[in-house]
């Protein structure tokens, strides 16, 4: 095989070190959590003579040593920005530093922090081809825990993009070997160009074949004639997502858990290979093992690192990002295999569902946020379905909350619990008013007992919702993600 590129004590170590974290959090009954910190994927790469060139996580250390920064958040109201770390050297983030941080104001990832020690820092990209620049991500967007304990993703949406341009210390050039992974989600995707991460081109432009070299996890089907339904872990290497060297395969049938690894590696001259595997549990599936395709035969790569973009600065894509590394030289499949087992033995969950909430009285409106506002106190109103994604894909968390966009559906006035209370978008906060249940097709607030209800059954685009008491009306029936 291409990638046997080691020796058997390699193995046997990256094995090990794949192994040690879960016996010895067994051994010591302190679970998942610190497991996770003994080692990292990083560690996995270097025993086996990959060492990591680029490295970015807003949820744990990807390294047993690390004890930096893990990302910036910047907050609306001030303007201020704070770096968020971890709970202990090698362990997870500390996401209660970016709740208090944060609380009452919008916060956005301002910078990803590479853990490498080469200095390559992911910040908000140029747009595309260059013109003008990219968003940033929604900080508290997208809620989930890591080893039980609260975390989050970053939350690419169309229009937003971090990178690093090029010289990027380390990284491939000019057809040199490099693997990479990135673990991604299957509940935030869409078909747009292009959910990536990895090695880009020097300049936010499209330079020719064979210039770039992501992975890149989309329902985009490029070539046309995909044999099963997407999302798939594909390589964008210029000009085409392949999921072979001859476009699409029937063999891909996509990847469709909450938490997806996918994985990448390339040699620069003869062959790439594509994984794709459950971040939670088992093994990765090698979807492709084989020569580049014509025309990408030596690679040609210019060394930039982008998260969320094509390499011309295509944005329109959205995604999850969780963690992801780069390394010099590409891995072996026995080392692909440990750092899946490492990931899984740091516990992703939490995510919850992503989608509309459509209305029972005519399942053709949907619950929608006024306008995609981030203003506290924007209106939950009726609209009709359009899946605009940033006004009418709520994330149902297992907290209770409902989000979208950083805020939580909410009750207006937090102990208002009378029939006719209008229902807004406020900043989450842990409050009762923001706490819904799911009860035969109707959204309960507990402590009031009373339904998220469309009053006066009205049809009309704008109707602020309300809270009313439960009827069992086609009005208070929603149909969830």
């Amino acid at each position: 095989m291409h990638s046997e590129w080691f020796s058997r004590r390699a193995v046997r170590r990256v094995l090990a070190l794949a192994a040690a974290p879960l016996g010895a959090g067994l051994l010591a009954g302190i679970g998942a959590t610190q497991a996770a910190a003994a080692s990292g994927p990083c560690d996995i790469y270097g025993a086996a003579g990959q060492r990591c060139v680029a490295a970015y996580s807003t949820t744990r250390a990807l390294t047993a040593s690390f004890g930096g920064s893990l990302y910036q958040v910047t907050r609306s109201s001030d303007n201020a920005s704070t770096n968020i770390g971890l709970l202990s050297t090698g362990g997870i983030v500390n996401a209660a530093a970016q709740d208090t941080f944060c609380r009452n104001t919008l916060c956005t990832v301002t910078t990803i922090f590479d853990q490498s020690g080469r200095g390559s820092d992911l910040r908000v990209s140029g747009g595309f081809d260059g013109r003008g620049t990219d968003g940033t991500a929604r900080a508290t967007a997208v809620p989930m825990t890591i080893g039980g304990h609260e975390a989050y993703a970053v939350d690419i949406e169309p229009g937003q993009g971090y990178r690093h341009p090029a010289p990027s210390g380390g990284v491939a050039v000019n057809g040199q070997p490099e693997g990479m992974y990135m673990v991604s989600s299957v509940e935030h995707v869409n078909g747009g160009c292009c959910f990536d991460f990895g090695n880009v081109e020097a300049q936010i432009a499209d330079t020719g074949n064979g210039h770039m070299d992501a992975i890149n996890f989309a329902t985009e089907c490029w070539f046309g004639g995909c044999h099963q339904p997407g999302p798939w872990v594909q390589a964008d290497i210029e000009n085409g997502l392949f999921q072979a060297n001859t476009g699409d395969i029937a063999s891909n049938t996509g990847n469709h858990s909450a938490f997806v690894t996918a994985a990448l590696k390339n040699d620069g001259r003869t062959f790439f290979a594509l994984k794709g595997g459950d971040s939670q549990s088992g093994g990765l599936t090698t979807w492709f093992n084989g020569s580049l395709p014509p025309g990408y035969s030596p690679m040609h790569q210019e060394g930039s690192i982008a998260l969320g973009t094509g390499g011309d600065g295509s944005n329109s894509s959205a995604g999850l990002f969780f963690e992801g590394a780069m390394t010099a030289g590409a891995p072996s499949d026995a080392t692909e295999n440990a750092v899946q087992a490492n990931v899984v033995a740091a516990a992703y969950g939490g995510l919850g569902h992503f989608g509309p909430i459509v209305a029972g009285i005519n399942g053709s409106d949907c619950v929608d946020l006024a306008n995609a506002s981030a203003i506290a106190g924007t209106h939950v109103q009726l609209f009709s379905c359009n899946g605009v994604r940033a006004a009418q894909s709520w994330q149902l968390g297992p907290d209770g909350t409902v989000r979208i966009g950083g805020g939580c559906l909410d009750i207006t006035g937090a102990t208002n619990h009378n029939d006719g209370a209008p229902i807004e978008w406020w900043f989450c906060n842990g409050g009762a008013n923001q706490v819904w249940r799911a009860s035969n097709g109707e959204l309960v607030n507990p402590a009031s007992g009373k339904c998220l209800t469309d009053p006066g059954s009205s049809t009309a685009n704008g109707t602020q919702l309300v809270l009313l008491t439960c009827s069992g009306g086609a009005n208070q029936r929603w149909a969830l993600p």
